[in-house]
């Protein structure tokens, strides 16, 4: 099966661009083969191994099992991710809230400040990995109610050489841990509501962890209040909560953080102009 052949074959299900993006990947990340490989014609001469291997992928692709999951691995914020069915695909606006984050955090050479860094539900480590590595002398902990969540992001962060802190620990629990306070605590929690499921794509609802995506329709806050309720005490005066949100609650996590006397509140739009991130001080 050549470049051609594979995109062709998925493209009723996935659309022709992102056909060609998947068989690209595919490729490049199984075969080791480049677009110039490509268009050079080295797709023509893999193995019978290599092309028995190529078409169970494509079985699998077919019957819409992300990608990432197959090949074991996403790039996010310029790097490689190892994943798994057990965390969540890391997404393009999880990136954009990191972005966010460090920009808002610089730290210069020679500076004193070691921001301490809380990350929740932190799933393949993507954002505590990549704030550590990007915000320098930063101290950073995570945690996630996962087991095989938490085997992941060590994983990670032991391949991308980042000094992360990672911790078993369910945040609707009561929280025995003790820790100096936070200069940032930043989560992506479950925050799609059942009423939900019939929007998204089967490849999500069907392939990815649940207890990571969907949350109660009568409480779509639930994490967002509990993680703000426990900032209030965990957060240094004047740290900040970071949160990636459901855009279509924007104005009731506005109104929640208010309530709580958080103050200096900024709602942050995504790529696609959609309100995804917010921002609060404590």
């Amino acid at each position: 099966m050549t470049y051609n052949e594979l995109w062709h074959l998925l493209a009723p299900t996935y659309g022709d661009g992102e056909a060609k993006a998947i068989a690209q990947m595919v490729y490049e990340v199984r075969f080791g083969l480049s677009l110039s490989d490509i268009y050079l014609g080295k797709d023509t001469q893999l193995s019978a191994n290599s092309q028995a291997e190529l078409a169970g992928i494509a079985e699998r692709l077919q019957h819409q099992e992300p990608v990432q999951y197959i090949l074991g691995e996403a790039s996010f914020c310029g790097r490689t991710f190892h994943v798994a069915p057990g965390v969540l695909i890391p997404r393009p606006e999880t990136a954009e809230l990191c972005q966010w984050i460090s920009q808002k955090h610089p730290v210069a050479d020679g500076s004193p400040f070691c921001p301490h860094i809380l990350d929740i539900g932190t799933g393949s480590g993507c954002i505590a990995i990549t704030l550590a590595l990007d915000i320098p002398h930063s101290q950073v902990t995570a945690w996630d109610i996962s087991p095989a969540a938490l085997e992941i992001a060590r994983k990670n962060a032991q391949q991308l050489n980042a000094d992360v802190t990672f911790e078993e620990v369910d945040i609707l629990s009561p929280i025995t841990h003790h820790h100096s306070p936070f200069d940032i605590i930043v989560s992506n929690p479950p925050y799609i509501c059942n009423k939900e499921r019939e929007q998204m794509e089967q490849n999500v609802l069907e392939h990815e962890p649940h207890t990571a995506l969907f949350v109660p329709d009568e409480d779509p806050l639930l994490f967002y209040r509990t993680i703000a309720a426990y900032g209030l005490t965990a957060l240094k005066p004047g740290g900040t909560l970071y949160f990636e949100i459901n855009p279509i609650y924007a104005n009731e996590m506005l109104e929640m953080l208010s309530a709580m006397s958080y103050h200096d509140i900024e709602i942050k739009e995504d790529q696609f102009g959609k309100p995804r991130m917010i921002n609060a001080q404590r």
